[in-house]
């Protein structure tokens, strides 16, 4: 068979199973493993093994005309794209704020100009739903027709207690659609109350943010997030999971047959609440934010196990000295952090090379099921005939430790600065096209795309 380029000779790995094979990719799908292929271009991957590019389904990445305040994530779609890439992603999921009065469409189109524009990493957008206002839930069923099979909505906000039923509405609709509903899952009046008697305590540091949103917060609302799914049937997604308490709850929704899909972020699998006492304990802000060491190892257990079916970034990256403004509280925050380049060789070094989970384990996490859960599966996620040629070459053995200065991240660091890791992407390929290759970036802005998406498929 006559190819546009030949993988020659890597170890193929994918959520099933792992095998030595060459891969014959034509244009941007591949169209063969295996057997006899013929091309001018030729990749050796012998010594390295071949993962689907990775799916970073919750990402936040934006403009400067976006900013509020003055002060802006760092990222936009360019520079999310070559972090992305640095560390074998290919498919980014953006998270889609709507302006006041505007429709969800109408910022999914505004988005997907941006994209259209600055983007070189594929690219899914998840409209965010503010004020389930009637139109907005009458709108729900016509996304999909624009290729977009999802929604999300936060429990942490002041007016979601006073809103919860049109938030229902909202999930309901969705789920008549086949459509998956995300949510954040933190109790307003408790984080509030939280907050409250630190800010009165003298205790407004950022040092005690781990005590401004108790796990309770997070163990209420996902009760709440699982309630919504068991009422209306609607398939819920819980983003960043963080807690043994919270896993818990999914747990046992799942086992009575709620379907309830479960994320985890790196942040909670690397690091535990003690990193707030740091001097510059504030770069680590996130909501929610980090546990104890229990929480650690039962996400670990979950991911293992199977009771947690994704690994995303939530990667909302600032400049270092937007992290720690002296002026931030527990009441006043900058949450969020780079994470694009860091978190499959982490989640390989400290999970696969310990023995924690399998490889076969970490392409599911990282690409298989969020390509299922989010309509892209089986064109991105898998390696196999017919779908789109997103693949990474890992040299398994590669020790460098994370470097602020080595972060194609605008946010110019990285809370893993300093930690050594085993195991580094040396080719990203996206469609076909080599877009990174030892620390050298070939694509450019524009040539990524705005997919167009199916409806879920359960796991």
């Amino acid at each position: 068979m006559q190819v546009d380029l030949i993988i020659r000779g890597g170890t193929v790995v994918t959520s099933a199973a792992r095998f030595i094979a060459n891969i014959g990719i034509r244009g941007e799908q591949i169209v063969a493993i295996g057997g006899d292929l013929e091309s001018d271009t030729v990749i050796d991957a012998r010594g390295l093994h071949v993962l689907p590019g990775g799916i970073d389904a919750h990402v936040h990445l934006t403009t400067d005309e976006e900013a509020a305040d003055g002060v802006a994530w760092a990222d936009d779609f360019t520079s999310g794209s070559e972090a992305a890439f640095a560390g074998g992603i290919t498919t980014l999921g953006n998270m889609t704020f709507a302006r006041a009065n505007e429709p969800l469409i109408d910022a999914l189109d505004r988005e997907a100009a941006l994209v259209e524009r600055d983007a070189m990493a594929d690219v899914i957008l998840h409209p965010v739903i503010h004020t389930p206002s009637q139109e907005i839930i009458d709108g729900i069923a016509d996304l999909p027709t624009y290729g977009h099979t999802d929604i999300k909505f936060f429990m942490s906000t002041p007016r979601f207690d006073a809103e919860a039923s049109g938030f229902l509405a909202a999930t309901r609709a969705a789920g008549k659609q086949e459509m998956l509903t995300m949510i954040h899952c933190e109790d307003w009046p408790l984080l509030h109350e939280a907050t409250q008697r630190l800010i009165d305590s003298g205790r407004g540091s950022l040092r005690y943010y781990a005590d401004a949103r108790p796990i309770i917060s997070e163990v209420v609302a996902t009760q709440r997030a699982v309630a919504m799914a068991e009422a209306t049937g609607a398939p819920v997604y819980i983003v960043h999971l963080s807690s043994r308490r919270a896993l818990e709850v999914c747990r046992e929704a799942r086992s009575r047959g709620v379907p309830v899909y479960v994320e985890t972020r790196p942040f909670y699998l690397h690091l535990t609440r003690e990193r707030f006492d740091e001097p510059d304990g504030a770069k680590y802000v996130g909501q929610p934010p980090l546990r104890e060491q229990d929480d650690v190892d039962a996400l670990w257990d979950g991911l293992a196990q199977g009771a947690i079916d994704t690994v995303c970034t939530d990667h909302a990256p600032w400049k270092l000295e937007h992290k720690l403004d002296p002026a931030l509280t527990v009441a006043r925050l900058r949450p969020g952090a780079e994470n694009l380049q860091t978190m499959l060789p982490m989640l390989y070094s400290e999970g696969v090379r310990t023995g924690r989970i399998s490889l076969e384990r970490m392409v599911a996490v990282t690409a298989t099921n969020a390509a299922r859960l989010f309509g892209l599966y089986p064109r991105k996620g898998t390696i196999a005939p017919g779908s789109d040629a997103d693949l990474v070459l890992w040299d398994l053995d590669a020790e460098r430790e994370v470097r602020n200065e080595d972060m194609r991240s605008r946010a110019g660091h990285s809370v893993y600065n300093g930690w050594p890791i085993v195991g580094w992407p040396v080719t990203t390929i996206r469609r076909g096209e080599v877009v990174y290759d030892r620390g050298t970036l070939h694509a450019t802005p524009g040539s990524g795309r705005l997919l167009s998406r199916s409806l879920m498929e359960h796991l």
